[in-house]
């Protein structure tokens, strides 16, 4: 099959990755990279202390060049999480930076140190393995149990990064700038391998700050990969910084994902910039299965059309699917497709569970607008909440009390009601906490934008909503 990053086989000399004053070649990443898969060759999985780092990128890619399966970890993991991921991989070594410290879990393994350098001639690189040769292996949150590690074939991220580049007129051209961290689908495939397969170049941050955010895309970037705490403090910050508002501006593409970006916070950007983000959906064990195009209309809300080769579907609780897109029938997503992982690894149970014959099941709930266009109403576990003899989507009602001027942060839950089967609840941040808004207030506010049905009928205030690494509101740690 064709090699998976023809860039480094061609040995181009265009930037590939940039981390602070630190960068590599498409020609100086293939030796080094080159350098380390000979040494990999013929060894089992492996793990990869995934700091933000050219490391850590050199690390993986040599990995995927000598066909030997990466486990990508977190360096914030916690140690039961660490010992469960090392015991269910078995992975033969550690691959790491030089002078970073590993956790006690990993002392038993074999270490060896990523050299970005490498001296003398390029080796010849070895010979591309098969499609479904398993390339990653990416451990999900773990929200009802230990986490699970999905095994991820090289035709996913092939299939996954083939289809972004045609639904965003992705080139070697374009110049991303992201900080996102490098141990999860978001930060690695799309915001490292990305750019590799494309023969571009990625300029990462390290952390995300939006001075550098507006540095990095005014002098090089055409493109911003962000989660939506990014873009929320992006949303803040505008209006004093008309530099970070000149720098969004010229960039051709800003994407989010990992989570639903608030309307409200899609309207500041747009007022202060003139541009539209684009949101993307996906999730580990399917890499992307949908985005709003770069020609098409960026519609805050949702997460676009399905992309190419990916077949999406929704289906009611009684598995009957849902043929109508009226843009208010709410079903589960369930997709198809080149992009999807092979099994949970040691899990033939859980694999099997996760499948409704050939389609997964991804536990996300949503509607579909007459034009196709997919609109994410939350988790069918967490943000689907039956009150009063309807379903209704948590989202859209964050969406509606985000646009109250008293709210900075909110989040929906269900909780059970004698009444009304579940009664819906507003978790919120206020934005002055001496002044913090009513029930009363905000249930008018949310009855005046959507149905009278989706009005909270409680407001619970918190200092800040829990959330994870990227910026996902944990609403399992919300109790009453």
């Amino acid at each position: 099959m064709p090699p998976l990053f023809p860039a480094l086989t061609a040995g181009s000399a265009r930037q590939a990755l940039h981390f602070g004053d630190r960068s590599l070649s498409h020609a100086e990443l293939a030796s080094a990279a080159g350098t380390l898969a000979a040494e990999l060759h013929g060894a089992g999985r492996v793990a990869v202390w995934a700091t933000p780092t050219l490391e850590t990128s050199v690390g993986v890619v040599a990995a995927l060049l000598a066909g030997v399966p990466a486990v990508p970890l977190n360096p914030r993991i916690g140690g039961r999480e660490l010992e469960h991921i090392l015991s269910d991989s078995v992975p033969s070594l550690v691959l790491a930076a030089p002078g970073d410290e590993l956790p006690p879990a990993l002392g038993a393994l074999n270490r060896l140190d990523i050299d970005v350098r490498a001296p003398g001639k390029p080796l010849p690189l070895p010979d591309e393995p098969p499609a479904e040769a398993p390339a990653l292996v990416v451990y999900t949150s773990g929200t009802t149990g230990p986490p699970k590690g999905a095994v991820l074939p090289r035709r996913a991220i092939t299939s996954t990064l083939d289809a972004l580049a045609e639904a965003w007129q992705w080139t070697g051209d374009d110049v991303l700038v992201h900080a996102l961290p490098l141990f999860h689908v978001h930060g690695l495939i799309l915001g490292i391998l990305g750019p590799l397969r494309r023969g571009g170049t990625v300029h990462h941050l390290g952390r995300f700050d939006t001075d550098a955010v507006a540095r990095e895309l005014a002098a090089h970037g055409t493109m911003f990969f962000g989660v939506p705490t990014m873009y929320h403090r992006i949303a803040e910050a505008l209006p004093g910084d008309p530099a970070l508002a000149k720098a969004l501006s010229g960039a051709r593409l800003l994407v989010s994902g990992s989570a639903a970006l608030p309307v409200h916070d899609h309207e500041r950007i747009a007022a202060a910039t003139g541009r539209r983000v684009v949101e993307r959906y996906g999730m580990t064990e399917t890499l992307m299965n949908t985005s709003v195009r770069a020609d098409g209309e960026p519609r805050p809300g949702t997460v676009g059309v399905p992309l190419d080769g990916v077949e999406l579907r929704l289906v009611e609780e009684s598995g009957e699917e849902i043929t109508a897109y009226d843009g208010e029938s709410v079903g589960e997503i369930q997709v198809r497709g080149p992009n999807l992982f092979t099994a949970y690894l040691n899990r033939p149970d859980a694999t099997a569970a996760a499948f409704d014959g050939t389609w997964f099941r991804t536990g996300d709930m949503a509607t579909r607008d007459p034009d196709g266009y997919v609109r994410i109403v939350g988790r069918k576990a967490t943000d689907l909440i039956k009150s009063g003899g309807y379903k209704i989507g948590a989202g859209e009602i964050e969406n509606a009390l985000l646009d109250h001027p008293a709210v900075r942060e909110a989040a929906v839950t269900g909780e059970p009601d004698a009444d009304l089967g579940e009664r819906i609840i507003a978790w919120i941040v206020p934005a002055d906490p001496h002044r913090p808004p009513t029930v009363e207030e905000l249930a008018a506010h949310v009855a005046q934008q959507l149905a009278p049905h989706k009005r909270p009928r409680e407001v619970r205030l918190l200092d800040a909503l829990p959330r994870n690494d990227m910026g996902k509101i944990m609403k399992r740690a919300l109790h009453g």
